[in-house]
């Protein structure tokens, strides 16, 4: 195996000293600077050679581990000694051999040492949290509702090391994750109440070196719109009546969550007053609420002639003082 020496590229002994080294380096980055030279291939070759040798025999662990290679690659290149000299060439290999032995292992060790040190651990992924708007007929019948999550997962060009090459990862900008939007087909069960969470296992943000995937969290909210108000499990209603309606009752259909049911106005019933449907609201632990609807009497916009003319007989005829007691 074939390996450059930094020693040489950097014209310094093996034993020299970090200050040597630093002084050495900084002599030949200003004197084989590509902006000095020239951008020739030559000269940034050269360039990225005298850089290379400076940031491995700077770092510690680099530096064993190249002089450990260099060293291995010296005792394979070394040339058979002369026959007349066999006999202590012989013994003179046993002993190296035995030295490269010794180091060899000592080197594997550290290798193992290193690897198992340098392992990152596990990292699970984070949770994510959503919200999710339904109806309150949704919530009742439950439905199925398509999301989309935004997720982060570790970068597929550095694996989530943020470098590539020595260099800052481009396709993360050295983040080391990036974010990709999933689609999701969700199933929000049937009485479902408002703030509730759904849990989903696993679709949360990825883990990273093994670890698991966080979960996706989906809070229920309930659009409380003029349709339908609700109080704990039951629902309420407002439903308009007219005047003739509630001075002799009649039968009216109302709107409930699952469609609607038919509800009795008794005679003379008031604008404000209110009636109870049991049954028609949501449920919650086994017990269901009721639809409470509140009736308020309303003219229509637009009348015949034939029945203002009612109406002013009406008028006629009535003898209550309404505002007597006023």
């Amino acid at each position: 195996m074939k390996t450059k020496d930094y020693y040489k590229i950097l014209d310094i002994a093996e034993h020299s000293t970090d200050a040597e080294i630093k002084t050495a380096y900084r002599k030949l980055a200003r004197k084989f600077h590509p902006d000095v030279t020239g951008a020739t291939p030559e000269s940034i070759t050269r360039f990225k050679e005298i850089n290379e040798a400076y940031d491995t025999l700077m770092d510690k662990k680099r530096r064993y581990e190249y002089d450990a290679l260099r060293r291995l690659y010296s005792y394979a290149t070394t040339p058979p000694p002369p026959k007349a000299e066999q006999k202590k060439s012989d013994e003179q290999s046993f002993e190296a051999k035995t030295t490269l032995n010794n180091f060899w292992n000592d080197f594997i060790k550290y290798q193992r040492q290193k690897d198992v040190k340098n392992t990152p651990a596990p990292e699970n992924g984070s949770d994510i949290t959503t919200e999710v708007s339904i109806t309150l007929s949704e919530a009742v019948n439950g439905t199925a509702k398509r999301v989309n999550i935004l997720h982060t997962k570790p970068c597929p060009q550095c694996n989530g090391r943020k470098f590539v090459n020595g260099g800052k990862c481009q396709a993360c900008n050295g983040t080391g994750s990036v974010s990709e939007h999933k689609k999701l087909t969700v199933k929000i069960p049937a009485n479902i109440k408002n703030g509730y969470k759904i849990r989903i296992a696993g679709e949360g943000n990825q883990g990273v070196n093994g670890g698991q995937n966080g979960n996706l969290y989906l809070l229920i909210k309930i659009e409380n719109n003029s349709n339908f108000k609700y109080d704990g499990i039951n629902v309420l209603k407002t439903v308009p009546i007219t005047p003739c309606e509630a001075v002799l009752g009649a039968e009216i259909e109302v709107p409930v969550v699952t469609g609607k049911v038919t509800m009795k106005i008794l005679p003379n019933t008031k604008s404000g007053q209110k009636f109870r449907l049991q049954g028609q609201g949501l449920t919650k632990n086994g017990v269901v609420g009721d639809l409470i609807v509140t009736v308020e009497i309303q003219i229509p916009e637009k009348l015949s002639e034939e029945e203002l003319d009612l109406y002013r007989k009406l008028a006629k005829l009535s003898t209550n003082d309404i505002r007597k007691s006023i």
